[in-house]
């Protein structure tokens, strides 16, 4: 998504906008078809981050990979200002754009993502186009660290090497998680720093929730550079809520509006 603002927020403002957007999401789960709350949870401090540099007005796209994590995606562009409605009471609901993977119908979303790995091509393919263009901006995707057991990532991978691309970032969201239980106990990411390192990336390891340090990361100025940027960010399953913090059994959850109203005071 190209989002067009005046300037970018001061880095003051975005734990609070991320805290805000988490709120938006527990609101989400307590819709009628609940939402994949652990995996909002954890990317949300990425997106927040990522919008931030997008707001630069240069052209940067954000294209979230991991599109089950739509929730997320729909409170961080609504906590951005991206979004002038509010997605949450409107999520899930027959007529409304806002389902559970995001698609070019929600403002501010350029991609339908859910097809996991499919958004990392759609992202390097943007920041091919820019540098063809002359553009500064940046084509970022954010992806599960389940989601890297895609053949098709690697292959981007490859691609955005061979193409001297130093304008692709490709951030893991690394909570540890998959559907069907944990990363580690279904096919296990080990070296994975070495691995980007392999394809001629340039990588980063880093706290996926410190907002503030991950849009200092984003702000640099890639335009001349020939290594794209990997970026593993450890991230928490379910971060900023106590009882699914950490928990594969978050990874999709309903539940009702008293939880809800509970839950959200909670969130830190």
């Amino acid at each position: 998504m190209t989002v067009l603002m005046e300037a970018a927020a001061p880095p003051s403002e975005l734990t609070g906008r991320a805290l805000e957007a988490r709120r938006l999401v527990v609101d989400m789960a307590a819709g009628p078809r609940g939402c994949h709350l652990g995996g909002s949870l954890s990317v949300l401090d990425i997106l927040v981050a990522a919008l931030d540099r997008a707001a630069r007005g240069d052209g940067t796209e954000v294209v979230l990979s991991k599109g089950h994590a739509a929730a997320g995606l729909y409170a961080a562009l609504h906590v951005s200002g991206v979004l002038t409605e509010n997605p949450a009471p409107l999520y899930g609901l027959a007529g409304e754009p806002y389902t559970g993977h995001p698609g070019p119908k929600v403002t501010g979303v350029r991609f339908p993502t859910g097809s996991l790995g499919h958004g990392v091509p759609y992202a390097a393919g943007w920041a091919l186009a820019a540098r063809l263009a002359g553009r500064s901006g940046l084509g970022i995707a954010v992806a599960g660290d389940g989601e890297l057991q895609e053949g098709l990532v690697w292959e981007t991978c490859q691609v955005a090497a061979a193409q001297r691309l130093g304008n692709f970032v490709l951030v893991v969201d690394r909570n540890g998680g998959q559907n069907d239980g944990m990363v580690a106990d279904i096919s296990p990411m080990d070296r994975l720093a070495e691995r980007f390192s392999g394809f001629g990336f340039e990588v980063v390891e880093t706290d996926g929730h410190d907002v503030d340090g991950l849009a200092a990361l984003f702000a640099a100025d890639r335009a001349r550079l020939v290594r794209p940027l990997a970026v593993i960010a450890n991230t928490v399953k379910g971060k900023g809520l106590p009882p699914v913090e950490g928990r594969a059994a978050s990874h999709y959850v309903t539940i009702d509006a008293a939880r809800a109203a509970n839950w959200k005071r909670m969130i830190r």
